[in-house]
């Protein structure tokens, strides 16, 4: 256990922040500009698709504050944060079922200080241990949710509360649509796609937004716009939640912080394959919700490690720190002084944003891997993005990481425990004493991990009842992990087989297994000593001699015994 000065160095390293590297300025400072024009239009269509009164500016608050703050404090040099589809999908719905919408800056707080602690317990690494079906499924639900919430604003309707609502709605959007809306959304979709092909330079969003907006004001177009942007700092204010809603706020708040570690942590390893550097986890969930709890305080909407965002400042140069700030700092400019600018853009525009930005998230290679990958994968997608479509995003990850688990533990008894048979010619000479001890002799292979999940089939394992046997040895060799449940199935078995004056030796019984049977009392109360061999030449050997005690016959000629592995 770290003593008192190692604690206080972890967290003087965790809550460190970063320290300029002057060799990447250039790189860091076009890429910070970059980022900043590029995730103006994102932060705008997130914010109102969130379905805040004041929506738009708490998109640029999120974006500023977070953008801001992970970047001087997170553990991962070149990413750039602000608010994504999972965290706006999840205060979307909150907002959109709570009487006090006002409550998701309290969500917020709340999710950035769970995200510290997250940090501060070093949880960070464990995002590695959520199976990748999961995550394919979850991922490719969020990008249907947000496709799908956006269709109404892209006809110009008012939008339906939840992605279900919105297809459902389908047929009456069309009838109610806004042909202007519509051209203009469609129009935003196109450039996003078109764009890229001429040249990769190219913010396609921002253009797309530009040219969009521009049209809609040169030809007096009749659609709903963003509206007035306040200007300004933003100020101190939150509320305090009646008790009677504590319950849903903590449940919003673990959803966001979960999804936000999950998505920031992921998008770090990205980060790590393409700039062969390696990120801090723990480091990046403390600034990740550092930043988060000040968008709280702020009025700001959450958000996480952005992937588009930060692939795009790597691609232009940004290697550090400074270009997420400089984003940050591009937001904060344009807040001030070209709010009035910014309210004249057509929400179908920020519609057709964020359908692109839907579909990017799919994870198409493994829907197109889907009917070739082993079955259990094939049932945990599928219905981890059923269930986040139609349920919720932290049930369904919750549900797909059980589900994951329970068809592994399937798949994992299915295999541990084989009968070899008999004795093989490899073991025994050819002598008639030899093969009189194969043919009263079983062989039982455990592989792999005897636990909770394979101690039914090991207590199973044997169900010849025949008189003859007279022995059974279990070869160990491969046995990488045993747990008390295990063990006592194995001392279960070895009783089972005493009650009926059938011998038990074990062979090639790893260290730590042994030490688990020792440290249990299974070795030497109920397996003795001289029942465990390191060599299968050496069990047989010992079976022989048990075997010969009572029957008073000695059935294996000791020199004919070749010395072969456990």
């Amino acid at each position: 256990m770290p003593n008192r000065n190692q604690k206080g160095a972890l967290l003087l390293a965790l809550f460190s922040p970063f320290k300029p590297e002057l060799k990447y300025w250039k790189g860091d400072l076009f890429g910070g500009l970059t980022i900043g024009v590029v995730a103006l239009p994102l932060a705008l269509a997130f914010g109102v698709s969130s379905g805040l009164e004041d929506g738009a500016k708490a998109g640029l608050y999120g974006s500023i504050i977070l953008g801001f703050i992970a970047a001087i404090f997170g553990g991962t040099k070149p990413q750039v944060s602000g608010p994504t589809g999972p965290q706006t999908v999840v205060a979307a719905g909150f907002i959109a079922t709570s009487p006090h919408p006002e409550l998701i800056f309290v969500v917020v707080l709340l999710s950035g200080l769970l995200q510290i602690t997250f940090g501060v317990l070093r949880l960070g690494h464990y995002v590695r241990y959520i199976p990748r079906p999961v995550i394919s499924g979850f991922l490719t639900g969020i990008g249907v949710i947000i496709v799908m919430l956006q269709i109404q604003p892209m006809f110009g309707v008012d939008p339906e509360p939840g992605a279900l609502q919105s297809l459902l709605g389908l047929p009456v959007a069309v009838a109610n649509a806004n042909s202007h809306a519509l051209g203009l959304g469609l129009l935003t979709v196109v450039l996003v796609y078109l764009l890229p092909r001429i040249s990769k330079g190219i913010p396609a969003a921002l253009v797309a937004l530009l040219v969009a907006t521009t049209i809609s004001e040169w030809m007096g177009l009749q659609v709903e716009k963003i509206g007035t942007l306040p200007t300004g700092l933003p100020s101190f204010s939150l509320m305090v939640p009646p008790i009677e809603y504590l319950p849903q706020v903590f449940v919003a708040a673990i959803t966001l912080s979960i999804l936000g570690a999950l998505d920031s942590l992921l998008g770090s390893v990205v980060v790590d394959q393409i700039t062969n550097t390696r990120h801090d986890s723990d480091k990046e969930l403390v600034g990740q919700g550092m930043g988060n709890a000040l968008c709280g305080v702020f009025g700001g909407l959450p958000g996480a490690g952005a992937t588009m965002r930060t692939l795009l400042n790597i691609r232009v140069g940004g290697r550090t720190g400074l270009s997420g700030v400089i984003h940050a700092l591009v937001l904060l400019i344009i807040l001030l002084f070209l709010a009035d600018y910014a309210a004249l853009i057509p929400l179908s525009v920020l519609a057709g944003i964020l359908v692109t930005v839907g579909f990017g998230i799919i994870d198409y290679e493994a829907m197109r891997l889907v009917p070739k990958s082993p079955r259990p994968d094939q049932i945990v997608l599928i219905l981890v993005l059923t269930v986040t479509v139609l349920v919720d995003l932290i049930t369904a990850v919750q549900f797909g990481f059980m589900l994951a688990t329970l068809l592994f533990l399937q798949n994992l008894s299915d295999r541990e425990l084989t009968r070899s048979g008999t004795l093989t010619p490899m073991v025994l000479s050819e002598t008639p004493e030899s093969q009189a001890l194969a043919d009263r002799v079983q062989v039982i292979q455990a592989e792999g991990a005897i636990f909770f999940g394979t101690s039914e089939a090991f207590v199973e394992a044997f169900d010849d009842d025949s008189p003859e046997l007279r022995g059974i040895i279990i070869r160990m060799s491969r046995v990488l992990v045993i747990d008390q449940t295990g063990a006592f199935a194995l001392q279960e078995f070895v009783n089972r087989m005493k009650r009926r004056n059938v011998a038990v030796i074990l062979s090639g019984l790893p260290e730590a297994p042994t030490e688990v049977l020792r440290n249990l009392g299974v070795i030497p109360n109920v397996i003795p000593e001289e029942s465990v061999y390191p060599l299968l030449s050496d069990a047989v050997e010992g079976l022989s001699r048990q075997i010969a005690s009572t029957e008073e016959e000695a059935l294996i000629p000791q020199p004919y015994l070749p010395k072969v592995g456990g």
